[in-house]
């Protein structure tokens, strides 16, 4: 396979025809090598519009949402970004080269140490890598971008309690086979802006919030 040309044609094929035409997330995506976050046996696909499967039921996204999720992000350098859901660590290494100072957490530890081998070698070292459960939140510190690369039923209050002025939360909120991709902004004190942008299927995270069922 001819690597180059098999990206090249994923940019201009998968992701320019999904409305993202950001040149500094286009040119990331021939900086940042997707073939080599993706599980070896999956090489092949690490470009093709679908999601690849990782150890532990767990998925990739596909290219275009991974490209469009960091558009729509507007990242800054400097921002202090939390990722729920390290996973191969790919979309993470794209979080970190688009200036973001990221902590990525993954309730799987080989998961995680198998991300974080693949972002070292890459020279993302700077990375905080935590294992554990952050469905429903994670630790007391706050943030400028806070993304869930699994989706959740419900949005927890608490990923909007930790947002820092002006910051954003990225989420798909809902249940298959109807979800919705969701930007939420912090716009003064107790006051934030929800965006609907598009609507996609990606499997849950592990124990995220549900909405109370009625029971006779």
């Amino acid at each position: 396979m001819d690597i180059e040309q098999a990206r090249y044609n994923m940019v201009e094929q998968q992701i320019r025809t999904w409305d993202v035409l950001d040149p500094n997330v286009l040119d990331l995506l021939f900086v940042v090598r997707r073939e080599d976050y993706v599980p070896p046996e999956y090489r092949s696909l690490a470009f093709a519009d679908l999601e690849i499967p990782l150890p532990g039921g767990e998925h990739m996204w596909q290219p275009k949402l991974e490209a469009r999720v960091l558009q729509t992000l507007t990242l800054r350098r400097g921002d202090a970004v939390l990722e729920v859901g390290t996973g191969s660590g790919y979309f993470t290494a794209l979080l970190a080269a688009s200036g973001g100072e990221v902590t990525s957490v993954d309730i799987d530890r080989s998961m995680s140490a198998g991300a974080g081998s693949k972002l070292a070698r890459h020279g993302f070292g700077s990375v905080r890598l935590e294992v554990g459960d952050a469905a429903q939140g994670w630790g007391d510190e706050f943030y400028d971008v806070i993304v869930l690369t699994g989706s959740t039923p419900l949005l927890p209050e608490r990923f909007l309690a930790q947002l820092r002025p002006n910051g954003r939360v990225f989420a798909i909120v809902g249940e298959a086979p109807a979800m919705t991709a969701r930007l939420v902004a912090w716009t003064a004190p107790g006051s934030r802006v929800t965006t609907d942008l598009f609507e996609t299927v990606v499997p849950p995270l592990k124990n995220a919030e549900t909405p109370s069922r009625f029971r006779f």
